[in-house]
């Protein structure tokens, strides 16, 4: 579209209309005028519709040449916006209108002039350029710091024997059959240390460094009996001596191994600082002490065990044994015997009129799910028993105590006692603090008192603290259940703490567990369940 006489001058900012007078041109109007600026290109500009009805009114009268401005041209606007922890940087860009587009390099400038020079995302600015405007876009941010690795201690040997109990979320040792002795040699490899790293550090978009931590740094325990560090590698821990591995807090250590073919008055009582390994059986009345583990692939017939670590008896224990471990105990049956685990007792098949106690949790029946039953006797742990059937029709009654934790008990006790004599003892050093203050303090006493009752003070103090920790673990007992996975048969009497219930009749598979506000309840697996007391 062209008129006659009419055309347009551009400057930076502005766009001006040129009028050359023209005889007998038809009269124009502002809108005639506004269609020829809108076809001539300058639609995008801000148009000055006041000065374009002017200047077609002037060009009615006309008689000489005349410029006037009828729009502006305004180039983007670029905003850079940093976080106030300078962790990122965001591009507000606002259309051009007539003017000069957002560049690349026009944003790039906009960004080290507001102190962005690191971590600038440049595909990002080129996709703002490109849509012509944008909102708060973030086109640069912080490089993270990579903090660094721990250390590692990667064991070599998987038969290693682990005497830390792994603990799950309900309070439960993750137990698992150990199986047979793992035996190294004099230069096996144990156990090798990956070094920690010290990581990478990071920045901001204005170029502050952001420091990487390093990983924490964990090495090889000293000593480990039976072990050593590799002479030609300082991350190697090798066997010193032929034994059983033992995984154990910074390392492995080796322990000796006592094999013997059988535990009885030929051999003796066995007292040995290691592992002892019983290739037949232990029999009436003998003893074996083990300062590690103890492992008999026979039978366990009326002999008396005492183990530091765990208790393995491929066979059945039987005729009045007695079974002690700081660890576990497993064993493939057991009738008229006493066992007692720190941590679990597992037996694979029948446990009849024995004397179980568990400071974690008893499993009976892993092995044989469908037959394997409890009969007769006592069975206590602290958090759980799991059994396939438990009572018998044709057997006296079975008593099952849960949720109970003697040594636990007993450190709360013995902790409550003495903070009440050290609370005995601040009172009696305040007492003198303040009849020295009142009458006088002709020996200089009083500093020394009162240093004594701060002392008292934080003693006292950590013992509380003490005590809310105990109180959490002794309620982790109210959590304890018994889980029957086939059924209860015949006469059971049931505890909960101080809380006894007599099942006289039978149940399905479930779970009994007790809640404080209501009493002991049953769970079948269906989900119904059923107030007992």
């Amino acid at each position: 579209m062209n008129i006659e006489g009419i055309s347009f001058k551009v400057t930076p900012d502005q766009v001006f209309l040129v009028a050359q007078p023209v005889p007998n041109r038809q009269d124009l109007s502002g809108d005639v005028l506004h269609s020829l600026l809108m076809s001539q290109g300058y639609g995008d500009c801000v148009l000055d519709e006041v000065a374009i009805h002017k200047a077609a009114e002037m060009c009615k009268i006309q008689q000489s040449v005349f410029e006037l401005a009828v729009a502006k041209r305004i180039d983007a606007t670029i905003v850079v916006s940093v976080r106030p922890d300078d962790m990122a940087a965001t591009l507000t860009i606002t259309c051009a209108r007539g003017g000069k587009a957002a560049s690349v390099p026009d944003v790039l400038a906009a960004l080290h002039m507001a102190g962005v020079t690191c971590g600038i995302d440049t595909d990002a600015l080129e996709r703002a350029c490109q849509q012509s405007s944008c909102t708060d876009c973030e086109v640069a941010s912080a490089v993270l710091p990579q903090h660094g690795s721990p250390a590692v201690l990667q064991a070599l040997i998987p038969q290693t024997v682990d005497r830390q109990p792994q603990i799950n979320d309900h309070g439960l040792i993750d137990y698992r059959e150990h199986g047979v002795i793992a035996v190294v040699h004099p230069g096996d490899a144990l156990m090798r240390r990956i070094p920690s790293t010290s990581g990478f550090n990071g920045q901001t978009v204005k170029g502050q460094v952001l420091p990487a931590m390093a990983g924490e740094d964990t090495f090889f325990a000293t000593p480990l009996d039976g072990a050593c560090v590799s002479n030609d590698d300082p991350n190697l821990l090798l066997a010193a001596v032929n034994g059983q591995p033992v995984r154990v807090k910074g390392g492995v250590m080796v322990e000796p191994v006592l094999s013997l073919k059988e535990v009885n008055m030929a051999t003796g009582n066995i007292h040995f600082d290691g592992t002892v390994h019983v290739l037949g059986e232990v029999v009436q009345g003998m003893k074996v002490q083990a300062s590690g583990d103890i492992v008999v692939d026979g039978l366990v017939d009326g002999g008396h065990l005492q183990a530091d670590g765990n208790i393995l008896i491929a066979g059945g224990v039987i005729a009045h044994a007695e079974l002690r471990a700081t660890g576990a105990v497993h064993a493939r049956f057991a009738e008229g015997s006493l066992i007692t685990a720190g941590t679990v007792i597992a037996v694979d098949n029948m446990v009849i009129d024995c004397i179980l106690h568990s400071l974690n949790h008893i499993v009976i029946g892993a092995n044989a799910p469908s037959r394997a039953r409890l009969v007769g006797g006592v069975a206590t742990a602290a958090m759980m028993l799991q059994v396939p059937w438990l009572g018998s029709a044709k057997s006296s009654t079975t008593r099952v105590v849960l949720g109970d934790n003697p040594d636990l008990t007993a450190k709360y006790a013995a902790l409550l006692r003495r903070i009440e004599v050290e609370k005995t003892s601040e009172a009696t050093l305040n007492k003198l603090i303040k009849q020295l203050t009142s009458t006088g303090d002709p020996k200089g006493l009083l500093g020394r008192v009162k240093a004594s009752r701060q002392h008292v003070l934080q003693v006292w103090g950590q013992m509380l603290i003490e005590e809310v920790e105990l109180k959490k673990e002794l309620a982790v007992a109210l959590t304890a259940k018994l889980q029957a996975n086939a059924g209860v048969e015949g006469s059971v009497e049931l505890s909960f703490g101080k809380l006894t219930v007599q099942l006289r009749r039978d149940f399905g598979a479930g779970t009994f567990s007790v809640d404080p506000q209501t009493g002991v309840i049953f769970t079948s697996q269906n989900g119904q369940s059923v107030l007992l007391s």
